[in-house]
């Protein structure tokens, strides 16, 4: 009963803000369209009109100012009755993109402010990438004004929302009688947690199964109208759990079973179908198989189609000049280590000598990097235009082919040679294999040449790993562009 109230009130919000996002845009076309008419109201009071003369005029009464404004003719609101349209399941979205509605009611306003101003602001850039692409006439200023009008008119929907849960009318709305069941211990926990995150739960009562029995549990169910009873079962021997769970089913009572059976350092639960059974599902990777992940992928080979067409010019001159001041073939090919450390052939424009692999053996001692990873600075196998490519990132770029494969993403850990995975002496570095690997990560975009233990390194991938997020991904790859421009951190 508790999680389905809670899907159903936040699907209700969710078709509430699609509504208040579209509701946005149409103010934000008002505003726009009529704002001559706002100009010309306001020239009429008296302050302004004194003001304007003060402007148009210099002391001696000669006209120096510009011109009244005129704005630019804009289509009426029937040209966006589309963008009004997708605007409520963009706005839906994004809002759950950003983990706005995982959030208690009464979170820190500030915390969820950004989660929301980040979501206007994913939305802008949405309808702006699509009037683009499809040539529509659509007025810029109409969408930047969307993304405020939406943040302004949310802002005053979630204190709305804020007062009303305040209110008695409310509170007995929404409030749910419950019983935890468990040692002390467990449901005072349990009861601190609700306190925070579910402020509608009135635990009425709690039992511990070892020292209560179960008519006397029943006869407290009866007396106080209980809605849900939990059960916390990490120390309860399985079998008291079971009689509590079937002499709450014969009450039509609800019965919530905390499933933290085990102690996990890294890992989240989730429950899951399974041939028709119940299964606990333990995951310490980021969930792709969501909408978030659809997006990803969808990102990942439109942004990489794009990428191939924009830099085709100058990958053909890679390999013209790589043919002519270098013997050998133009890309260089090697078993990279995928996701969860499958095989697969990674690109590359050959930077290096033909027999850099043999060259490697001759040059351990040079190495910079502590662990199974082998870097150098100037390392002595790079051809002269090897090391430009390098610099710049240049030799990377066929990697866009792995992209397109589906064997890679444009962010994600860097792959590593297969040899260097099998070197790996501490189980947990295995994790960074947990994700596709990826073009750019948090390692490239911070500084190449700053990290130099291996175990820096596979903190920053399991930063990345465990904060993921599509803003995350925009983020990283937004600080890439520079970071290859300038040709900082690269070896």
């Amino acid at each position: 009963m508790i999680r389905r109230d809670r899907q159903v009130r936040v699907q209700v919000h969710q078709w509430i803000d699609g509504g208040v996002f579209a509701i946005g845009l149409w103010l934000a076309h008002f505003i726009r369209f009529y704002w001559h008419v706002f100009v010309q109201g306001l020239r009429q009071l008296p302050i302004v009109k004194d003001l304007a003369h003060f402007v148009r005029y210099d002391l001696a009464g000669v006209p120096i100012g510009p011109s009244p404004y005129q704005p630019d003719p804009i289509l009426p609101f029937a040209g966006y009755f589309s963008l009004f349209l997708a605007a409520i399941p963009l706005g839906r979205y994004m809002l759950e993109a950003q983990g706005f509605y995982e959030q208690a009611i009464f979170a820190p306003r500030r915390e969820k402010a950004w989660q929301l101003a980040k979501a206007c602001f994913l939305s802008t850039i949405a309808f702006v990438l699509v009037i683009w692409l499809l040539h529509g006439r659509q007025a810029r200023g109409v969408i930047v004004l969307f993304g405020f009008c939406s943040f302004g008119l949310m802002a005053v929907k979630e204190e709305l929302v804020r007062w009303g849960r305040r209110r008695q009318l409310g509170a007995a709305q929404y409030s749910k009688r419950v019983v935890l069941v468990g040692e002390r211990a467990e449901t005072a926990g349990l009861r601190a947690d609700m306190r925070r995150a579910l402020p509608e739960l009135e635990v009425v009562g709690e039992f511990e199964l070892k020292t209560t029995p179960i008519p006397e549990l029943v006869s407290f169910l009866h007396a106080h109208s209980v809605n849900s009873v939990v059960l916390s079962a990490r120390h309860t021997v399985f079998g008291l759990i079971e009689e509590a769970i079937q002499a709450c089913e014969l009450e039509g009572i609800e019965v919530l079973l905390v499933a933290d059976f085990f102690q996990t350092r890294i890992s989240q639960t989730a429950i899951d179908d399974f041939c028709g059974r119940p299964m606990l599902v333990f995951h310490s990777g980021p969930q792709l198989a969501s909408w978030a992940g659809l997006v990803k992928q969808i990102i990942d080979v439109v942004g990489a189609a794009i990428l191939l067409i924009v830099f085709s010019p100058l990958m053909a001159a890679a390999v013209v000049i790589i043919k002519l001041t270098s013997p050998g073939p133009v890309f260089f090919r090697q078993k990279r280590a995928g996701l969860n450390g499958q095989p697969f052939t990674m690109y590359k424009f050959r930077s290096m000598v033909t027999n850099a692999e043999q060259l490697k053996q001759e040059l351990a001692s040079l190495n910079e990097m502590s662990g199974p990873v082998f870097k150098v600075t100037n390392d002595p196998r790079v051809t002269k235009f090897g090391r430009l490519l390098r610099k710049f990132s240049v030799d990377e770029f066929p990697q866009l082919f792995n992209v397109l494969q589906g064997d890679m993403s444009l962010v994600g850990p860097r792959p590593l040679p297969v040899e260097e995975v099998n070197r790996f002496d501490d189980w947990a570095h295995r994790r960074r294999l947990s994700v596709k690997p990826g073009l750019t990560c948090l390692w490239q975009v911070g500084g190449r040449n700053e990290v130099r233990d291996f175990k820096e390194w596979v903190r920053l991938d399991l930063e990345y790993i465990d904060h993921w997020s599509l803003w995350l991904d925009l983020k990283i790859l937004w600080r890439t562009i520079p970071v290859v421009l300038l040709g900082k951190g690269a070896r």
